[in-house]
């Protein structure tokens, strides 16, 4: 099975916060954006693995800055690493205020997804070949994430997490 670089999965949505999408200081709801990360991250996964993929975790979000209403919210997904039968993906959030045309930060977070077969059971994605000095960190990087998901999760014993050990000295 032949790879794909991460580029091959890049999505990069955008939005605009209308009023029912903000809480009552008219700000982006937190829900709201986390299920637009949701969508554009599913995309990238599905465009690697041109599968259907399920969402099977999330973690370290970080709410940076909130989102005002009529604020334009860019966000860019691609596929960081891929394992078995799941992927992690890497989320950024930017948001503009187009009559300052100020742009700033204000999500990041990285999700897992398993890719299925037509009968809804997991399926190998294709592997995941990163160029760049960041694809090659995030690449690298995303063992110790997928091992402290796995411990946390009750899925892996702690000692059986060696990058995480690696990492910590232990």
């Amino acid at each position: 099975m032949a790879g794909k670089t991460p580029k091959e999965s890049i999505t990069v949505m955008t939005e605009i916060v209308l009023p029912n999408d903000t809480n009552s200081l008219n700000n982006l709801r937190g829900g709201k954006i986390l299920h637009w990360m949701d969508i554009a991250s599913a995309i990238s996964a599905g465009r690697h693995s041109n599968a259907v993929v399920v969402t099977a975790s999330v973690d370290n979000v970080s709410f940076e800055n909130p989102i005002k209403l009529g604020d334009v919210v860019i966000i860019t997904s691609q596929v960081t690493r891929v394992f078995n039968t799941s992927m992690e993906t890497h989320i950024e959030v930017w948001a503009e205020n187009l009559p300052t045309q100020t742009r700033y930060r204000c999500n990041e977070a990285y999700y897992t997804f398993v890719a299925l077969d037509s009968n809804g059971k997991p399926k190998k994605s294709v592997a995941l070949i990163p160029e760049t000095d960041d694809e090659i960190s995030r690449y690298d990087g995303a063992l110790r994430r997928r091992q402290l998901r796995l411990v946390l999760a009750g899925r892996m014993k702690p000692e059986d997490a060696t990058e995480l050990k690696s990492l910590l000295k232990v």
